[in-house]
């Protein structure tokens, strides 16, 4: 059976900065609680204007070059913050790529979502109804953070990741192995925008506004903190398991930087000393689904991910949903994120 191999990889970070002490004075807050509850500097936004694609189409372009260019047969864009309801945004940035008429889809699975993009990617190609995707995760998800929330506010960056994946073979580096998801639609609540949707449109008169709270993301922190750490520590051991690997034998953990206190709890829990674990939040904060190529690209730029290196991949988002998955990191080049 044909594996997933990745050929490719690029990200891009917008370049407007917001700072924790940008943020400090209108939250009351300063810069050192800020790193120390979250393990966050900076973040970078989106433009005024500018929307998920216009990240997706940057990083997409970056990973096509880094996999030497040509065509691919699919794009798959997972992202929470699509431009617009309806059309999907995917045949939009696949228009701008030069990319044609082949098929793309958006899918969503919160901050899990690159990983089951991954498994997507990867079925795909198994089945023989592509040989080469380009798979991007792309939110703008300080769109959709209340300005005035602080438990919310200083996490969130925008940003995109994208990875040329093709057909090869289980045994060669950079090809993913057997990817574990899951999800708990009973806690569905725990991480939510509740404006918006269906259930929104359908229980109040056309003509009436939403609430203006409602169309902001909104977090059970503490219950998000206990199922993240046991969601993402019981996918990585079955991943890992699945690859014929001990934990021992990953050289690194990638894990979605949603905040310092759920990394340093999963890593306590999976038995990761700082040194193998992979790492930009406090340059970047939360990038929702672009945190885990975006984490990638800047580790394979500045080489503390090498070609060779047994990797963990593991994130957890609304859902709730949560992944993981393993791959030996292969030797294909790799530019830092850049605006």
């Amino acid at each position: 059976m044909k594996s997933a191999v990745i050929a490719g990889l690029g990200a891009y970070l917008p370049p407007t900065l917001v700072t924790n002490d940008d943020l400090s004075a209108p939250l009351d807050t300063s810069d050192e609680s800020i790193r120390t509850r979250t393990g966050m500097s900076v973040r970078h936004v989106v433009e005024p204007g500018d929307a998920t694609s216009d990240l997706a189409v940057q990083a997409g372009r970056r990973a096509l070059e880094s996999a030497g260019g040509g065509d691919v047969d699919a794009l798959i864009l997972a992202t929470t913050t699509p431009d617009k309801q309806v059309p999907p945004t995917a045949p939009d940035v696949a228009t701008r790529l030069g990319l044609g008429t082949l098929p793309a889809f958006d899918l969503s699975a919160a901050c899990a979502g690159f990983l089951y993009g991954l498994a997507n990617a990867a079925g795909l190609i198994a089945a023989g109804a592509a040989r080469r995707i380009l798979l991007i995760g792309a939110d703008a998800f300080t769109t959709m953070v209340d300005p005035d929330d602080r438990a919310t506010v200083v996490l969130f960056g925008d940003a995109a990741g994208a990875m040329v994946l093709r057909a090869g073979h289980a045994g060669e580096p950079g090809a993913v192995g057997m990817p574990v998801l899951g999800s708990d639609g009973a806690l569905t609540d725990l991480i939510q925008v509740p404006a918006g949707g269906s259930r929104s449109r359908s229980t109040q008169p056309p003509s009436k506004q939403p609430d203006p709270d409602d169309v902001y993301f909104k977090m059970n922190g503490r219950e998000t903190f206990r199922h993240a750490v046991k969601r993402m520590s019981e996918a990585s051991r079955e991943a890992v398991a699945r690859a014929g690997w001990n934990l021992a034998d990953v050289h690194r953990l990638c894990a979605h930087q949603a905040n310092l206190r759920i990394l340093a709890a999963v890593a306590g829990e999976l038995g990761f000393e700082s040194e193998r674990q992979l790492s930009n939040i406090a340059e970047v904060g939360n990038t929702a689904v672009a945190s885990l190529p975006t984490l990638l690209a800047h580790s394979a730029a500045d080489g503390s991910l090498k070609s060779g290196h047994r990797v963990l991949l593991t994130a957890f988002g609304g859902g709730l949903s949560w992944g993981a998955a393993t791959l030996t990191w292969p030797d294909i080049p790799v530019a830092a994120p850049a605006s």
